[in-house]
């Protein structure tokens, strides 16, 4: 195991609890004397066949204990030591992964059940709470029980927009095992011609996890697939090209946490090579000024829209776009090239919860954190630049489209698009954010 022992132990400590006196306070402010919470059902893949989808925890489940098996129960009530119900599976079809460390399981009281219907002689009787997924919620455990009360789901879900330091220590160290494997398919792309599923497959083995254990469908994009944003319908067959371009997005998971890093790198000659080539470089260059702004108090799509700003910079500088960058923002331009948002909290599922509670506006409508910066939270930074045929249709049938260079356009894009993105933890008010990626990947 790659983190310390002693370090993984002590602050998973702290973080339970921690846990256990926010959880008393919520329960005492939503009037509830207990809460059970579900680590979840597995989910058919089709009504028409036998498999199953491999699970996906609660994350209110998981943001207690790194235990990824179905149908577990966590009791917690105030002044009890929490009580975990673990249906030990008897199946000879299938067996759980084993969590990667038993570091967890002193901080409860574990009570083996020889089913999910003998649980119910270990839950409240009364005054208690039932957290999960509706539909995988069985009738005997939510008789009596509110199941996903409103209010009580809002402050839990608070409760994990700023990360304790056990979950900052593995969100790193889920960093860590990603770029081991952004480092190998770059090195295999720089080096050689290799179809998509090659370089996805050559990340999976460099991170040692199965695609399942990836916290979402690894993106790996050369050439104009990279104008898809989420590009997972992986090429088969190699393409030579004078000058070719790969975008990965791709993370990895540890104790449930997960990372999302993006990196975007150009091989070859020509002009468009060459060209794309500085976009890169610009975009990295902007990323890494972004990274620096990031600092609490900021509102995040202020942010967003200094991003935008830079964008208009680098089209008008590659001669892309005649207009002054001023007025290339204020047009709405750079929104054809940069159309997602800048970032999302990241935790325990990869677009976390609690960061997009105020609703975005028109020019934001694709931004997934709209809080104000605050220390403990964790977000990625990922501005891009992309050409993307639909996006391009309608800047040329736009009032500005004679003041784009469409035939250098079109030779960008053969090359896709650019993305880069980094995952950041804000430490402190007024100071600069902990980059949990730039360590392990430059």
């Amino acid at each position: 195991m790659s983190v310390e022992t002693d370090r993984l132990t002590r602050t998973y400590a702290e973080h339970i609890a921690w846990l256990e006196r926010a959880y008393a306070e919520a329960l005492d402010a939503t009037g509830f004397e207990a809460v059970v919470l579900h680590s979840g059902a597995q989910q058919k893949r089709a009504e028409a066949d036998d498999q199953y989808w491999p699970l996906r925890p609660s994350p209110h489940f998981q943001h207690w204990l790194p235990l990824s098996e179905p149908d577990c129960l966590l009791v917690v009530q105030p002044g009890r030591r929490p009580r975990l119900l673990w249906p030990r599976g008897t199946s000879y079809w299938e067996r759980p992964a084993a969590p990667d460390s038993d570091h967890w399981q002193s901080s409860f009281e574990i009570i083996e059940v020889s089913s999910p219907e003998a649980m119910r002689d270990y839950l409240p009787r009364e005054g208690a709470a039932l957290i999960g997924e509706r539909r995988s919620v069985p009738d005997v455990w939510g008789a009596g029980h509110a199941v996903n009360p409103e209010e009580l789901v809002k402050q839990l879900d608070e409760l994990r927009t700023r990360k304790t330091a056990y979950e900052v220590l593995c969100i790193a160290e889920a960093n860590r095992r990603a770029a081991a494997g952004h480092r190998r398919v770059a090195e295999a792309f720089l080096s050689g011609d290799h179809a998509e599923l090659d370089l996805h497959l050559l990340f999976l083995a460099a991170t040692r996890q199965d695609d399942p254990e990836t916290p979402y469908k690894n993106i790996v994009a050369l050439g104009s697939n990279a104008a898809t944003l989420h590009h997972i319908s992986y090429g088969r067959t190699v393409a030579r090209r004078p000058a070719e371009s790969l975008l990965i997005d791709a993370g990895a998971t540890y104790q449930g946490y997960t990372s999302d890093i993006t990196r975007t790198y150009v091989k070859g000659a020509g002009g468009a090579g060459e060209t794309f080539t500085h976009l890169v470089t610009r975009v990295e260059q902007m990323q890494a000024q972004l990274c620096g702004e990031a600092v609490a108090g900021l509102p995040f799509p202020e942010l967003h829209e200094r991003a935008h700003g830079h964008v208009a910079g680098i089209l008008h500088d590659l001669g892309i776009v005649r207009m002054p960058p001023a007025e290339i923002a204020s047009a709405g331009v750079t929104r054809a090239f940069f159309p997602h948002g800048l970032g999302h909290s990241l935790g325990l599922q990869c677009h976390d919860v609690g960061c997009a509670e105020i609703p975005p506006t028109e020019q934001t409508d694709w931004l997934r954190n709209t809080t104000v910066i605050a220390p403990g939270q964790v977000f990625t930074i990922e501005p891009g630049v992309y050409f993307i045929e639909g996006k391009l249709a309608e800047l040329r049938a736009g009032p500005h489209a004679s003041a784009v260079d469409w035939r250098l356009v079109e030779e960008l894009a053969a090359l896709g698009g650019v993305r880069i993105e980094d995952d950041v933890h804000v430490t402190g008010a007024g100071a600069p954010v902990d980059n949990l990626t730039r360590p392990h990947l430059a």
